[in-house]
């Protein structure tokens, strides 16, 4: 279970004050970051460390992470979003 605090502090990490990094990270962490395993929400923490011009390149897809394990973060939130 996830603590109320937890999703508090993460919801203002994921405002980075880039919009297109907003309106991804934002709703993912309010709808999907409670439902992630524990593995996985310590990855999101992760991902959200990096730096935000990095972020804007593996989310707008013109490069990936070095980190196989943030790039499958970064796809599980696009994937999230994007059509199929």
């Amino acid at each position: 279970m996830v603590e109320q605090t937890e999703l508090n502090r993460l919801f203002w990490h994921s405002r980075r004050g880039m919009l297109e990094l907003d309106v991804l990270l934002v709703p993912f962490t309010q709808e999907v970051y409670a439902t992630l395993s524990e593995t996985d929400r310590e990855l999101y923490v992760r991902l959200l460390s990096c730096e935000d011009q990095d972020m804007f390149g593996w989310f707008m897809e013109r490069s990936e992470s070095d980190d196989p394990e943030l790039q499958r973060m970064v796809r599980m939130i696009l994937d999230r979003v994007q059509p199929k």
